[in-house]
């Protein structure tokens, strides 16, 4: 599926290209002549490059903005015990994750310090099971766990064992204290299903391509970042309120 936000990328391209083109061609103001209007144009975006990764960066935040305001309830409520952190938060940092991958549990302390030095902040977690086929099943029993209000357990039980594998997926279940029929029949039922198809959606309207993947007031940020960075976020989205 193509991201709205490369599209609007790609139509930032095209509004520079075509403005270029025109105020190489249309008559300039006190008779300048195209070639000279042409120059300038050409020397000033050689001279100033950086202005093309920033309008980039601007407009990905704002159509972005735009897609997180209109599903903001869904991105922000965590499903079941899917979060840690502030009971009543006036910011929500919403963490997309897959259990195999390694930057989301590199992550993790930071998330922690986080909660630690801010009482006002809420970290949801949400699955994003992208790189496996574990990953898929991972996710489904982390819904499972959250249902019976015992996310965290195996949350951090599964992370911490590393490697993703059938074998640690077991163990992590019975760490949490799992009723396992229970979740084995949440984890193969449709409100499972539907959870995991929403969060893949929502991901390639926001334009994530990896895990994990943040959501902080209105801006979406990526990969594994220092907690300066994260707070910054959390303060900027605080304000914006």
């Amino acid at each position: 599926m193509r991201s709205p936000i490369l599209l609007a990328i790609a139509f930032l391209f095209a509004g520079l290209v075509g403005a270029a083109v025109y105020a190489s061609v249309r008559p300039a103001p006190g008779g300048a002549d195209r070639a000279g209007v042409e120059a300038t144009v050409r020397d000033y975006i050689l001279a100033n490059p950086e202005i093309i990764p920033q309008a980039m960066e601007r407009l990905r935040d704002r159509e972005t903005g735009k897609v997180v305001q209109a599903n903001r309830a869904g991105i922000v409520t965590p499903f079941g015990s899917a979060w840690k952190g502030a009971k009543n938060p006036d910011v929500t940092v919403v963490a997309y994750m897959d259990y195999a991958c390694g930057y989301c549990r590199a992550s993790l302390p930071m998330l922690d310090r986080l909660i630690a030095a801010d009482p006002k902040v809420r970290v949801v977690f949400r699955e994003l099971p992208i790189l496996s086929a574990q990953s898929r099943t991972a996710a489904e029993w982390s819904l499972a766990a959250a249902r019976q209000g015992k996310f965290a357990a195996y949350h951090d039980a599964l992370f911490a064992a590393g490697r993703l594998t059938p074998q640690s997926i077991d163990a992590a279940i019975a760490r949490a204290g799992l009723n396992r029929a229970a979740g084995q029949a949440f984890a193969r039922s449709k409100a499972a299903t539907d959870e995991l198809s929403k969060n893949l959606s929502m991901a390639g309207q926001l334009g994530m391509t990896g895990t994990p993947a943040w959501v902080i007031g209105n801006r979406v940020l990526a990969g594994a970042i220092p907690l300066e960075q994260m707070q910054a976020a959390v303060a900027a989205a605080r304000a914006a309120k």
